[in-house]
């Protein structure tokens, strides 16, 4: 018996009813838990936030360039695996599935003994990929912050005549009496200083 893959909601979405069917055999053979199995059209997006699934696999047969795009954008804000089985092994439809975000792109490929190792390389790769864009995200944050920061001391250095660590000492203190980050605080700063001009 198989064992199964941990909460893995899996969508399949097929242009071709007989390539969908035998999609979903296989990944029930794996053990997966397929939800439903969609057509790649404009209800697509609407299907995919009812269902939240973990996976969408996507079967596209030999018209790989565009639908990679379709069935990673209908995710919307949940960004969700995308593994993709196709015979199309052509550069630019791989690297258009790349740029859509794909976890996997696998050219005729579909056996079964290969199904399960295949999905789990594409959720190993999709986490590796949002911890690395939760990390960009996080240190985009912190720059940004620390720039807010840097603006707020150079107009305490400028109007009370103090250096950068006096200014910086400053701006902490009224922070820490204030209960507020020192991010929020060098902004309100800012905020004052465009308001008087």
């Amino acid at each position: 018996m198989t064992r199964r893959f941990s909460l893995l909601r899996t969508v399949v979405v097929a242009s071709a009813d007989d390539s969908a069917s035998v999609l979903r055999t296989r990944l029930l053979d794996a053990g997966c838990e397929v939800l439903a199995t969609l057509a790649p059209d404009a209800a697509l997006s609407g299907h995919l936030a009812r269902l939240r699934p973990a996976l969408v696999v996507l079967d596209a047969a030999s018209d790989a360039r565009s639908l990679p795009a379709l069935v990673a954008g209908a995710g919307g804000a949940a960004r969700i695996p995308v593994v993709v089985f196709t015979d199309d092994d052509s550069e630019p439809s791989i690297e258009a599935a790349m740029a859509a975000g794909v976890s996997a792109y696998v050219v005729a490929g579909m056996q079964s003994v290969r199904l399960r190792a295949v999905l789990q390389v594409a959720l190993a790769r999709f986490r590796h990929e949002q911890k690395l864009h939760a990390e960009l995200s996080d240190a985009r944050h912190k720059l940004a912050g620390r720039k807010v920061i840097d603006r707020a001391k150079g107009i305490l250095m400028a109007r009370h005549k103090l250096t950068e660590d006096q200014a910086y000492q400053k701006l902490r203190t009224m922070a820490m009496s204030k209960n507020l980050k020192l991010e929020d605080l060098a902004q309100r700063l800012l905020d004052v200083e465009d308001l008087l001009g």
